[in-house]
């Protein structure tokens, strides 16, 4: 049996944030990961970040996951357990149980807990999607920007969010042919500056679209050829739409999925909130949940942009901290940096659906 005051789940922005924050106030923190390397999905976004300089502007992901990393691996204050996946949580005795390096059990008592776990992605139901050469967006970041490796030579993608436009432009300059990017929905999901950058290079952006079938080489048994189709306004498909495309990728891109297994576990209050990505849990102001003592922070929380996440975390570090006692003088400023920071992300027209999904959780 190990201790901790406070324990963060999750080693991606959410989670290295939280660790950093708490620890500014004071508070020993034990952070636990899966992966060998802290950062998340940082670690495979090469494009470069919005915002203000505070949420690491003009920077490349890959380049803030190493930055957090490294303050968090040099803070006194913070214990980190890398390969280790928490497996359990058992809410009789507060314990998260963690399975390290495939090789032992470790138990571990927390004070406090902030789970940051991120989000896993979805995927389409359509024929043959089991196809070699159909991939996530994930797995095709993983391959392209951790490995060096292109997944194929002409690609179509599926979905045209942020992930999908930004992981298209990737694709391009790695040299590979995208063939058209086609979405469901009516339009664009996507900021424009990320279209406009696909748009520019002369690839299609079919929306209403989505696919009908893939259909594999007989040989290589692996993916030939795609057939996609129009949705009319309730999703339904239009026969006679039909557009057939040569490709050997598809690649995925339709949305993310809170992993909440934990919360569940623990006894959280969730609510299933599509502007969200699915069941999250209701929180207060200060990310806590309904189980007094367990905190949320990140896409496990609401599926959002990264920046979000690393002031989510921050908030939580700062909260869970303060709830033990700790308050070095700053707690106030920055805690309302942080809301403030949180505010004018979620400004304007592209963050009104969190703030929606938001709405009904809070308390």
């Amino acid at each position: 049996m190990r201790k901790t005051e406070i324990a963060v789940i999750g080693g991606g922005p959410a989670g290295l944030m939280a660790a950093l924050a708490a620890a500014e106030m004071g508070a020993e923190v034990t952070l636990v990961d899966k992966n060998n390397n802290l950062g998340g999905q940082l670690v495979k976004q090469t494009h470069m970040f919005f915002g203000s300089e505070k949420e690491h502007a003009s920077t490349r992901g890959i380049d803030i996951g190493k930055l957090l990393a490294k303050e968090a691996q040099n803070h006194s204050k913070i214990k980190i357990m890398n390969n280790s996946e928490v497996i359990g949580y058992y809410p009789d005795d507060g314990v998260i149980g963690i399975e390290v390096e495939e090789e032992k059990f470790v138990k571990l008592k927390a004070d406090k807990i902030i789970i940051a776990t991120g989000a896993s992605e979805k995927f389409l139901p359509f024929v043959n999607n089991d196809l070699p050469g159909i991939y996530g967006a994930g797995a095709v970041q993983t391959l392209m920007n951790e490995h060096g490796v292109v997944p194929g030579n002409d690609v179509l993608m599926v979905g045209a969010g942020n992930i999908g436009l930004i992981v298209s432009y990737q694709l391009m300059q790695a040299g590979v042919n995208v063939k058209a990017i086609i979405d469901a929905a009516p339009k664009i999901g996507g900021y424009l500056v990320h279209a406009s950058k696909v748009a520019r290079l002369g690839v299609p952006i079919l929306t209403s679209y989505s696919v009908k079938a893939a259909y594999p080489n007989q040989i290589t048994k692996a993916l030939e050829r795609a057939s996609i189709w129009k949705v009319d306004q309730n999703w339904q498909p239009i026969p006679g739409t039909e557009k057939v495309l040569k490709v050997d990728v598809l690649c995925i891109s339709v949305g993310l999925s809170p992993l909440a297994e934990l919360l569940w576990q623990a006894g959280c209050n969730m609510k299933y909130v599509p502007q969200l990505g699915g069941h999250v849990p209701t929180r207060t102001n200060d990310l806590e949940t309904s189980v007094t003592g367990i905190y949320v922070a990140g896409d496990v929380a609401g599926v959002e942009e990264a920046s979000s996440a690393m002031i989510e975390g921050r908030l939580a570090g700062l909260n869970a901290a303060k709830s033990l006692g700790y308050d070095n003088g700053t707690y106030e400023e920055k805690h309302q940096e942080a809301l403030n920071q949180l505010h004018d992300l979620r400004s304007g027209p592209v963050g009104e659906k969190i703030r929606e999904g938001i709405s009904q959780l809070v308390s």
